[in-house]
This record gives C-alpha cells, structure tokens and sequence, in this order.
C-alpha cells in the first residue's frame, strides 16, 4: 500500500507541477550557468546507492575543488548559493524533482532522509535500522526539528520511524510537512553537531584510543 501510494501520488503531483516545475528550470538556467538540475550520489534503503534529483541552487564548482568531508552550508547567505537558490531553499521546491525518485522506487514520500556516501562512516551501529526502509522527500527528523537536530538526534528520529512505519504516521508527517514549509522553520543547522563534527570527533577518540 505503501508504495501504491507513493507511486499515485508522485505521478500525480509530477502532471500537476509540471508547469511550474518546468517555470523553475528556466528561472535557475536564466540566473547562473550551468544546468537546472543537480544530480548526486546517495545511499538508499539496504545502502544501496542512487543518484538523487534536486534543482541546483549553488554556482558550479569543479569536482576537485570540493572536499564532503569538511564543507557545509550553514545559512542562506553562503557565497556558492544562487538568488534563485535562496528562494528554492527556503521553499524547498529545490526537492521537487525528487518526486521522479519517488516514482522510480528509489526513495519514497516519507522516511529517513537520504544520506550522502561520506555519512554512512558516521552512522553508528545501533542507527543502521535507519536503511531498512526506503528514504523519503519528508519525514520524522524533517519535522521535528530538519537541519536544527544533531547529528544522532536525526538518525534516533529516523530509527523510530522505521520501526513503526505505517500509512497513517506517513499521512500525519505529510500534512506536518506543510506546516514546516510554510512556515520556514529550521531551514538551516550549525557546524557545531553536525556529522562532520561527530565523524571528526569519533576519529579523534578512535585515534586517542589506539595509543
């Protein structure tokens, strides 16, 4: 039912944003260079890779230039973030082509939000439910808190949402989920608990440890 629902409701909303989605493109093409689209690599349920679809809202910069590990967005006025991609951001319309994710079978409506490849080395043991089930455009850890939560306090929040996955919990965050949009709440975390922070710290303990 489940996933009934996420592919009904991901092609329903794909025909219905199709205008506007297609309004958007062109606005992120006129603004900066470079493609409307962004695509990057993601670990899905059972850690299985996928290439996730967003609107890009920063400038281009060369691979090279870029170090995961040590890099982060922390608020609206970061130098790498377009005009357009400030108002995407806050809206988070930046998600809407994920919902070609969704309709794929990559992700779903609801659940743990999908993490990047370097964040799975920052996933303790005991958070590692969390890939049971399929990552969502929204969930538990998005509306109890979305980028303002630490680090483990996400992967707690998607834990217990994937042990107790069901449509009403799915259909209670979705309508949650519109709270937190319109009101643009927690849009952006500190460097001070994010994984970055515990994966450095946990390396530095591990290091500490074996002397």
């Amino acid at each position: 039912m489940k996933r009934f629902l996420d592919i009904l409701l991901s092609a329903l909303a794909l025909l219905v944003l199709s205008m506007p989605m297609l309004l958007i493109a062109l606005l992120i093409r006129w603004d900066s260079p470079g493609g409307a689209l962004f695509v990057q690599r993601r670990v899905g349920r059972h850690l299985v890779p996928f290439d996730i679809y967003k609107f890009r809202t920063m400038h281009h910069r060369r691979a090279d230039e870029i170090d995961p590990l040590v890099e982060g967005v922390i608020d609206s006025e970061h130098a790498r973030i377009t005009r357009i991609g400030r108002v995407l951001r806050a809206t988070s319309l930046d998600e809407l082509p994920q919902l070609l994710n969704v309709l794929k079978g990559d992700m779903s409506l609801v659940g743990p939000r999908p993490v990047l490849i370097e964040q799975v080395e920052a996933v303790p043991a005991r958070y590692l439910n969390r890939f049971s089930v399929r990552p969502g455009l929204t969930g538990l850890a998005q509306v109890r808190g979305r980028r303002s939560l630490g680090w483990l306090q996400q992967l707690e929040l998607d834990c217990h949402y994937a042990e107790r996955v069901s449509i009403g919990l799915d259909l209670r965050l979705m309508l949650a989920t519109v709270h937190v949009v319109l009101t643009f709440k927690d849009i952006y975390g500190g460097t001070e608990q994010n994984w970055r922070q515990y994966r450095n710290g946990r390396c530095r303990h591990d290091v500490e440890e074996s002397k």
